[in-house]
């Protein structure tokens, strides 16, 4: 069903709808008596390599448990699989007072969000200093809000370019050295190989627009802090025009495959993994979950440039671990948050699960060396400094969804798309056009 988007009152009353939609209430605990603080931790799934399980979410929820010397006991939830799912259910039981949200594992697009409407429990001053300690300043930039810190850097993802050695050898490209979307597309032609790209109806197909504009010099919103009366966007631009151009070409050549509209990262992977497969842009999870005989042949570089000669801006990601505002344990919530974060966690979790640390020193240890070998943890590293996050603004979620939509197929993307959507987008916030 479609809806207008209603302005000023904001996301407690587009909860309050998703809420009347779904017939869901939100879910109440109790956890009274003596002995533990019952601890509701909201897991977004574990994805990457097979052995996940080992060092996932649920084990680290177990260990800190153990550790915590029968101060608290974790319970995870698991959350729906897409970014999107995730925030509306989220959503809804933070706006309902859910007093099981404990711990939330939040996409970082979604924080500004969150905490402009009040929905996440102060982080203690005192613990301020701990939640920054060692972590990559990207992770840092996501968790605030208004100059606040209001979540804890958990794991800090970002895109890489992965190549198959002897396609970029056949397609004569230095990977040693910045590649270019011209020069990348050229290769896969050269060599009749496919690029792996995120190009379906969702939040993974706003995430490469970004980046291509963000790649180009510019971005989507100029703004982010502006209320959505004063919002100044950036897709009307130049640098809007050559994030269209990339995925124009993409579309109209063909290399991106015969299902480009319909790839998230998984379909993305398999068409890598698949004997067309020459380049694919998607998270160091890649390398874990990659099941091809030829996996020698696979490395990894920082992302394209969308502009040659122009620094790529490679896609931020990652989770950020919030505490609601209703939580009955507050400070025992934050305090489980340190436990999970510490360096040894970060270490361990990105070594089972392929998702990277947002702590600069997980990436020294040799359980994650490991795990990335050939200076693949390295490039994480390095591609990290360079990545651009979504824009931190309250109002991403119907931005993003309007972009998605004014930019499918990928292959009706033209030189008029940027104008076209930011036009959109503007009467989606001022409440004159249906999303």
């Amino acid at each position: 069903m479609k809806r207008i988007r209603p302005p000023r009152r904001g996301i407690a009353v587009t909860a309050a709808m998703v809420m009347a939609a779904t017939g869901l209430a939100a879910c109440g605990g109790s956890d009274s008596g003596s002995g533990p603080a019952k601890l509701t931790w909201y897991i977004n799934p574990d994805i990457g390599n097979a052995d996940a399980t080992k060092g996932g979410q649920a084990q680290l929820a177990k260990e800190c448990s153990d550790a915590s010397g029968g101060k608290y006991q974790i319970k995870v939830q698991l959350l729906p699989n897409s970014a999107s799912d995730q925030r509306i259910q989220l959503l809804r039981r933070l706006a309902g007072g859910d007093k099981t949200m404990d711990l939330m594992s939040v996409d970082p697009a979604f924080v500004s969000e969150f905490a402009s409407a009040g929905y996440f429990a102060p982080v203690p001053q005192s613990m301020e200093a701990t939640f920054k300690q060692d972590r990559v300043q990207s992770s840092i930039d996501a968790s605030t809000y208004d100059g606040k810190l209001m979540s804890v850097p958990f794991w800090s993802n970002t895109q890489l370019l992965w190549y198959k050695k002897s396609v970029a050898q056949k397609a004569g490209l230095d990977m040693s050295k910045p590649v270019s979307w011209d020069q990348l597309i050229a290769g896969a032609q050269k060599t009749k190989m496919q690029i792996g790209t995120q190009a379906s109806l969702y939040e993974g197909y706003a995430v490469w627009i970004n980046a291509l504009v963000a790649g180009a010099g510019g971005k989507i919103v100029e703004n982010p802090n502006a209320s959505y009366e004063n919002i100044k966007l950036g897709l009307n631009s130049q640098a809007g025009k050559d994030a269209a151009a990339v995925i124009q070409k993409v579309a109209s050549t063909g290399v991106g495959g015969p299902a480009m509209g319909s790839a998230t990262e998984t379909e993305s992977l398999n068409l890598f993994i698949s004997p067309v497969g020459g380049f694919l842009v998607n998270w160091p999870y890649t390398y874990g979950a990659y099941t091809g005989k030829d996996k020698a042949d696979v490395a990894a570089t920082t992302y394209p440039q969308t502009v040659a000669g122009k620094e790529a801006r490679p896609p931020y990601g990652g989770i950020q671990l919030a505490v609601g505002k209703d939580s009955r344990h507050p400070d025992v919530a934050y305090q489980a948050a340190a436990c999970i974060t510490d360096e040894k966690h970060q270490a361990d979790y990105m070594a089972a699960s392929g998702n990277p640390a947002s702590r600069k020193g997980s990436y020294d240890t040799a359980e994650v060396k490991k795990a990335f070998p050939n200076g693949i943890a390295e490039t994480i590293r390095k591609s990290l400094d360079q990545a651009e996050a979504r824009p931190l603004t309250p109002y991403w979620g119907d931005i993003s969804t309007a972009i998605q939509e004014k930019w499918s197929p990928p292959s009706s993307v033209n030189q008029q798309t940027p104008a076209k959507t930011q036009t959109f987008i503007l009467d989606v916030l001022k409440g004159k056009a249906l999303l």
